[in-house]
């Protein structure tokens, strides 16, 4: 895989958003439109001091994306009500088309006590085109289970041939807290099948293999099929000093399938690095990846999880 970055094409800071929200446009998701792409993503407000509450918004772009042909003014989704699994954010919100409607796939945050957040995957449906969605229910679609007790989160579904595949994270562990360090979580890729898009069965086991170590941590997988292939990115940092350590943060993550079992990882063969200077030459992160007008292009964050905004990449070859 060989991509040409083309640039950072939203800029929180200079962005409508900035009147509204407090920072970020992290994990940007994308619905291809008949007249325009709606590119969704998460951004933050500040619900009491150190605390944030994310909120899905989109911007819409021609076909070349080099044109905004608009922007939410609205509240997208709603968040949970009182200690609902989305209380308290939203991120991401991972669309596709279903008939005449939009599901969108969420990850619901909530916050906890004895570690900073718990989440889970929940479902809203749009019926005008993304511009809105109502939920399928208050509560998640996926959740912890007996061998993924904690942090199910991060989907992403297509439909391959009769069956949806979601893929997904799930947390292994969280460190124990001390003095000079919070918990940190430990995360890796699952995978879950269904029939409907809405009841799913869970595969039970992390399908990504480590690079860095067994405290890897994996997050929002995403995947196309390209001929008889499938390709996944994902991003993966180390699990401590991943905030302030260069070289610990997000980078782009690569795999491969010919059943969307068994999976190859080759991070070599990903094609798309750190910048050597700009918004994403210290980190790279929340990769989508889809075609549109017969192209293949990757969205995706880059230095501060998406403090910054986000841009995307075109492939040239593969």
């Amino acid at each position: 895989m060989r991509w040409q970055k083309l640039g950072q094409i939203l800029e929180f800071e200079t962005s409508p958003f900035a009147k509204r929200y407090a920072s970020h446009a992290q994990s940007p998701q994308a619905l291809v439109l008949e007249d325009r792409v709606r590119v969704y993503f998460s951004t933050r407000s500040i619900d009491e001091p150190g605390k944030f509450l994310s909120h899905v918004q989109y911007v819409d772009y021609d076909f070349d994306f080099k044109n905004v042909l608009g922007y939410s003014e609205h509240e997208v989704i709603p968040l949970g009500k009182l200690g609902c699994f989305d209380e308290h954010g939203i991120f991401p919100l991972s669309p596709m088309t279903v008939g005449d409607k939009v599901y969108g796939y969420t990850n619901g945050i909530s916050r906890r006590v004895s570690v900073a957040v718990e989440t889970g995957v929940g479902l809203a449906v749009s019926t005008d085109q993304g511009k809105t969605y109502k939920k399928f229910g208050d509560g998640p679609l996926l959740s912890a289970t007996t061998y993924e007790p904690f942090l199910v989160g991060d989907p992403f579904v297509r439909k391959f041939g009769d069956t949806f595949h979601m893929f997904y994270l799930f947390g292994k562990k969280w460190s124990e807290a001390n003095d000079a360090h919070a918990s940190e979580r430990v995360y890796k890729i699952g995978h879950a099948v269904s029939d409907d898009g809405i009841d799913w069965r869970k595969m039970g086991e992390s399908i990504i293999a480590d690079k860095i170590d067994e405290n890897e941590c994996q997050a929002l997988p995403t995947v196309i099929k390209i001929g008889t292939r499938y390709h996944m990115y994902f991003c993966y940092r180390h699990m401590a000093g991943f905030r302030t350590e260069k070289g610990k943060g997000y980078q782009i993550g690569y795999a491969y399938s010919d059943d969307l079992v068994h999976w190859m990882r080759d991070d070599e063969q990903a094609g798309i690095a750190l910048s050597d200077k700009g918004w994403d030459s210290d980190m790279m992160c929340y990769p989508n990846i889809f075609a549109c007008n017969n192209n293949v292009y990757l969205l995706y964050n880059g230095n501060n999880f998406g403090r910054d905004g986000f841009g995307i990449a075109k492939l040239i070859s593969e």
